[in-house]
């Protein structure tokens, strides 16, 4: 049998239309989403100067979606995914069109900042399980599930890598509002994605059970699954003290290398590019098998890299480190996602999802809050010491408990034709 190019093997999920519509429209949107990203923070650190008012626009622009998520999860599975995606596009390029309003009048304070960062939590509380989930109705054949979800991975992690770079040009030369008038811009294309989409309608399951009912129904479905609620709890755990770390780079920018606009840039561009570089090695991968080491071997190098950040002098060696500690970030995250969309049951995919997103969401706006503080306290290198110590200590508890995992996980693995039963 001849073995596919790597080049094929990379981008295989492309060959489904739905998906190459997805995937173009979005790939414009998501620099967009991150020239508003780098305009937020450098707006805060610029109007403040303060590592605690720059995790508390990071929690309020995160913890909505970890409130509303689970019952987001329940009506996404009851709902047409497509529909609400549409929906959520919509809603977020008003909110970007808000931001450039402000920041082109003068009006824009850090209470704008926050509250409006607060809406786009809440429309990403429905937005991210039904995207998720959706996937799954794009891809006819689902060998290709995995490969579209590590595409995606690539996606969101070219447009981190470029729009920073962009975003940076932008604020030094024209200010951030800007950034946040093209944000708003590039919605137009993933929503016209999505109207061109092709999408068989499916029918609607009848559900007498209340909202609660369904909501506890996905909890039980996590707390039952061995490797699922291990990945999303080391999840949860590594998102509160090492995921925010985005958070702090300003601070490091700004006061500790002594830089602008441009050093944010290359700081927060290093850290993308490790993510897609992470990102494209899953894409390589063909299967789900051994992402569970994976997992624990990307939330080690991410807590050593957070742990020798402290030390760099200069903007020439953080780079470099912020690579590794977004390849490793994105390494964990894209293989949980592929685990818990390779082995969870699809009518309860969109609830489980809701998790995944309430371990991301809550977990990061927790971390921006503590680190902002204790940066202000400590500085922020000696805040990513810490947390990298922290990350790693948790990665070994996960490594050592993953022998019984995988034992426990083996008849999911066999039932799903992953593995042969012996």
């Amino acid at each position: 049998m001849a073995v596919p190019r790597a080049p094929l093997r990379l981008g295989r999920a492309l060959r489904h239309r739905n998906y190459r519509l997805f995937f173009t429209g979005q790939g414009i949107s998501l620099i967009g989403t991150w020239l508003t990203r780098f305009a937020t923070v450098w707006m805060v650190y610029r109007l403040t100067h303060s590592g605690a008012l720059l995790g508390l626009v990071a929690f309020f622009g995160q913890a909505p979606s970890s409130l509303i998520a689970p019952i987001a999860g329940v009506l996404v599975d009851r709902w047409d995914r497509h529909r609400v995606i549409v929906v959520t596009q919509i809603a977020a390029m008003l909110q970007s069109a808000a931001l450039a309003f402000f920041a082109f009048t003068g009006l824009m304070t850090v209470w704008h900042l926050m509250i409006l960062g607060a809406v786009q939590a809440v429309i990403n509380a429905f937005d991210m399980p039904a995207r998720q989930s959706f996937l799954g109705q794009m891809i006819e054949d689902k060998a290709d599930l995995p490969n579209a979800i590590a595409l995606n991975s690539s996606m969101v992690n070219s447009a981190r890598l470029l729009g920073p770079i962009f975003a940076a040009e932008l604020v030094a030369f024209f200010g951030e509002g800007w950034c946040f008038a093209i944000d708003a811009a590039s919605y137009v294309a993933v929503i016209i994605s999505l109207l061109l989409m092709r999408v068989p309608k499916k029918p609607a399951k009848r559900r007498e059970g209340h909202v609660w009912h369904d909501m506890k129904e996905g909890w039980r479905y996590v707390t039952e699954a061995p490797l699922v609620r291990a990945v999303l709890l080391l999840l949860a755990v590594t998102s509160v003290l090492g995921g925010s770390y985005t958070t702090l780079l300003p601070l490091v920018a700004g006061s500790t290398l002594r830089g602008g606009p441009h050093t944010l840039g290359i700081l927060m561009a290093s850290a993308g590019c490790g993510a897609l570089a992470g990102a494209l090695y899953l894409a390589a991968r063909s299967s789900v098998l051994g992402l569970g080491g994976v997992i624990a071997r990307s939330t080690l190098g991410l807590g050593a890299a957070l742990v020798a950040l402290r030390f760099a002098p200069n903007v020439w060696i953080a780079a470099p480190l912020l690579f590794i500690t977004g390849m490793s970030w994105m390494v964990q995250m894209g293989s949980t996602n592929t685990i818990i969309q390779t082995v969870v049951d699809t009518d309860k995919l969109g609830r489980v999802m809701s998790l995944y997103a309430v371990a991301f969401f809550s977990g990061m706006p927790v971390g921006a809050l503590i680190e902002g503080w204790v940066a202000d306290l400590v500085g922020p290198m000696n805040t990513f010491l810490l947390a990298g110590a922290a990350v790693c200590i948790a990665g070994l508890v996960y490594w050592r408990a993953l022998p019984a995992i995988r034992e426990a996980s083996r008849p999911l693995y066999i039932r799903l034709g992953l593995i042969k039963a012996a």
